[in-house]
């Protein structure tokens, strides 16, 4: 009997084990050309975040929307949104470009040192609405040119915009690696759309050095939604010497904790 052509594995998917059927189905499933590659990530350096996303990080390619919880956390989505962008620009050489529409908030320098942002390496286009925006956004994917690409919105992410930038982030130049795509909206602006995440940002109190001065931002993030993921509640820090991510002291040794006692 010949080998069906979806099924290189010569095992029929529905004999053996259980893990030889899961194997064979897989590789049925994933057809001649074999398994997809894994689509790159930007891993946030959290387990207990990263354990959320599929394939441990935020996917590089299609957008990720974030909002802030209210009006008035505003910039506390925006330093969110920077945090991330730094996190990306240390691990790979290249410049963010930030495409804004008019009066959204814009990043200054004592905010962009505090995250260890090089402002030379930003390039801020004060855009003239949120279809320029979009246009800017769509034509950094194809080029492949940049990293980091940063949309803050008037109106919010609609289905046509985003789908378009799904696509683009798809099809852009052969080899090179897509970019992390944000996207900052307004807190009622939540319209349906192709992002591969959703996140909620409130600020949170800061923590402050010995001297009474604020030192690490903190955000309280909530995942909303996550395509082949999980959603999530987290109160996060920024450490401003290290440049990262963490989750503020006490919580953190809970959570060491915990997995302690799981294993």
């Amino acid at each position: 009997m010949g080998l069906d052509p979806a099924n290189q594995t010569g095992r029929d998917p529905a004999s053996g084990s259980p893990r030889e059927r899961l194997v064979a189905l897989r590789a049925h499933l994933a057809g001649p050309g074999g398994p997809a590659a894994p689509r790159p990530v930007l891993p946030l350096g959290l387990t207990a975040i990263d354990a959320h996303l599929p394939g441990g990080g935020l996917a590089l390619g299609p957008p990720h929307e974030i909002a802030p919880m209210e009006p008035a956390d505003a910039i506390a989505a925006l330093g969110f949104a920077l945090a991330l962008c730094a996190a990306q620009l240390a691990r790979i050489q290249g410049a963010a470009l930030i495409a804004a529409a008019p009066n959204q908030p814009l990043p200054h320098g004592h905010g962009l040192a505090g995250l260890g942002l090089d402002p030379g390496r930003l390039l801020l286009l004060e855009a003239g609405g949120d279809a320029e925006v979009f246009r800017a956004l769509e034509a950094a994917l194809h080029a492949r040119a940049l990293p980091v690409l940063i949309g803050l919105l008037a109106d919010g992410l609609p289905l046509k915009p985003g789908r378009r930038l799904q696509l683009a982030a798809e099809a852009g130049s052969e080899g090179a690696a897509p970019p992390l795509v944000l996207i900052l909206r307004p807190p009622q602006a939540g319209l349906p759309n192709g992002a591969a995440t959703r996140w909620s940002i409130a600020s949170a109190p800061a923590t402050r050095d010995r001297f009474g001065t604020l030192d690490n931002p903190r955000w309280r993030a909530r995942l909303e939604r996550c395509r082949n993921g999980r959603g999530g509640d987290w109160l996060l820090e920024w450490d401003h010497a290290a440049h990262r991510l963490r989750l503020p002291e006490p919580l953190a040794r809970d959570a060491a904790a915990a997995g302690r006692s799981r294993a």
